[in-house]
């Protein structure tokens, strides 16, 4: 049996990382949405259709990034802004689960194209959790390539709409959005992932959850947040990049030529589906300044299908109340995690 050359692997690590780095890069100076995470998805995309060289990237590195994915999510749950909906609480929770019911069958339309399962298709147009929906699909059945691919284009969509829609639609003054400083690496930063990492992975697998890295990293990540020490507490920046990054790169590396034409022909009726969800979401941001008092501004904002960040820098900068929108999009992020396993079990149970 021949050897491989020796330095083969590394030279593949080399080009696969230029591309990668070089597709992130690009990404990033277009303000494009997780440029990491699509950066890794079309580096390791075009070194899968164009080197005849492969790459063996551990299992575990997906683990890990599922988990800083998780713990990522987890730390911006706020129990004080969902505290503050008060009698709120069962508008927002019935709006959230029919705005999400609505675009999980709305996505059936992607079934028109074959072998597209229930489970994917709803994964990949449910209203919100993009980052989250990107990393467990795997785990519970969905074909990740579409999902990553489709869940990203909606969120790309979301974020062009939502200037001009707060502009030409509200008449706010939406100048430069400052958002909050970003994240910096403190001792108790880097102590809570790690620790919510680890602890999340153990915990997941031993609680036998769906996706363990992932939702065991989230429920620890929000337990931990109790804590005093961790308080107000985020994950850098550059620790959520490389979970971006891990998922990314994993999910570009199994795309094929068939695979990527499949998802090419889906582009259309998911453009549809994508339109269909966000006018649904401001129609039902309607219905709910009407049933809460709030601003027609913030129940959109609050309602909008993703881009949470962008949201909720956009609602600072307008003046709005930016604890309703934060409450509102925490619950419908955390009912999609929550409602992904059970959903994905029941669809497989119905159509085999």
């Amino acid at each position: 049996m021949t050897s491989p050359p020796r330095g083969r692997g590394w030279t593949s690590w080399l080009v696969l990382t230029s591309c990668v780095g070089a597709v992130s890069a690009a990404l990033s100076l277009a303000g494009f949405p997780s440029p990491l995470l699509f950066g890794g998805l079309v580096g390791g995309l075009v070194f899968a259709l164009v080197s005849t060289r492969s790459v063996a990237v551990p299992g575990w590195s997906f683990t890990i990034g599922q988990g800083i994915i998780g713990v990522t999510i987890g730390a911006i749950v706020d129990f004080d802004a969902l505290a503050d909906l008060g009698s709120d609480w069962p508008v927002v929770i019935v709006i959230s689960i029919v705005t999400l019911a609505l675009s999980v069958v709305a996505a059936q339309l992607l079934r028109l194209h074959r072998g597209v399962s229930p489970v994917t298709a709803s994964f990949a147009l449910v209203a919100g959790g993009a980052s989250g929906m990107t990393a467990i699909s795997r785990d519970l059945g969905a074909d990740d390539r579409v999902v990553t691919v489709i869940q990203y284009l909606r969120v790309l969509i979301v974020l062009l709409a939502m200037p001009a829609a707060v502009s030409l639609v509200f008449h706010a003054d939406d100048g430069a959005a400052t958002g909050s400083a970003a994240p910096h690496t403190t001792v108790a930063a880097m102590a809570y992932t790690v620790l919510a990492v680890g602890l999340g992975i153990v915990a997941g697998r031993l609680l036998r959850l769906p996706s363990p890295a992932l939702l065991g990293a989230l429920a620890v990540a929000v337990v931990l947040s109790t804590v005093p020490s961790f308080r107000d507490v985020e994950v850098p920046v550059w620790v959520q990049g490389i979970g971006y990054l891990l998922i990314g790169v994993q999910v570009g590396l199994r795309f094929t030529v068939a695979s990527l034409r499949a998802i090419g022909r889906m582009l259309p009726t998911a453009l549809v589906v994508i339109a269909f969800i966000i006018a649904s979401c401001a129609a039902f941001g309607v219905l709910l300044a009407d049933l809460t008092g709030v601003s027609q501004l913030d129940a959109y904002l609050a309602t909008t299908p993703g881009g949470l960040y962008a949201v909720l820098a956009t609602s600072a900068d307008t003046g709005g109340n930016v604890t309703f929108v934060t409450a509102v999009q925490l619950i419908r992020l955390l009912l999609v995690l929550i409602a992904a396993p059970l959903l994905a079990r029941w669809l497989t149970s119905r159509h085999g």
